[in-house]
């Protein structure tokens, strides 16, 4: 599968873009994955990674949570990213989409939380995927205006040293809903 490039945000040399492609291919620094509180990895995208980085990927996920417990509202858990391009794999948990919850702030929280993760460890560039809107049920429009938002804000509030942002959607349609929210 090609990486190809759909849609930009950028000021002063840094940038949030929006990709279609295969996040586990990314050759970043960082990949986000979209994990659920266990880091069990056993679909979605979350099992793509894990199954492109390797055993390693879920043994040190299953080592995280012995030793934190489970991964919480505006926490990250990082861990290697194993036989993929990038340095490290950044576990965030997105909200389950429900009515008369606050959807959008718990997704922003997730969105901050793995940006906040990546730049901790010197992280230039990070590749994240549409937290929440697989199984999770968030509708895919919304994650990516808020996922979009969310990333250009962050980038906005911090000096470094996170330069490039990569949202990624496995195809040209998913790509074009975070190249809409980048154009807002």
């Amino acid at each position: 599968m090609t990486t190809s490039e759909v849609g930009r945000w950028e000021r002063d040399g840094r940038a949030v873009r929006a990709i279609a492609g295969d996040l586990t291919v990314q050759e970043t620094d960082a990949v986000v994955n979209a994990a659920n509180e266990r880091l069990a990895h056993g679909g979605g995208v979350a099992a793509a990674l894990a199954k492109a980085g390797g055993p390693a990927v879920q043994a040190e996920s299953d080592g995280w949570v012995a030793d934190h417990g489970p991964v919480g509202p505006g926490e990250a858990a990082v861990t290697t990213a194993g036989d993929m391009p990038a340095r490290m794999l950044v576990h965030v948990v997105g909200p389950r989409y429900r009515e008369r919850q606050d959807n959008e702030g718990l997704l922003r929280q997730a969105v901050r939380a793995a940006l906040d993760a990546a730049a901790e460890r010197g992280a230039t560039s990070v590749a994240m995927p549409a937290i929440s809107a697989g199984i999770f049920g968030y509708p895919p429009e919304e994650a990516a205006t808020v996922i979009g938002r969310a990333s250009v804000g962050w980038l906005n509030e911090h000096a470094g040293p996170v330069s490039e942002i990569r949202l990624v959607g496995l195809d040209e349609e998913s790509a074009r809903l975070f190249s809409a929210a980048l154009e807002e």
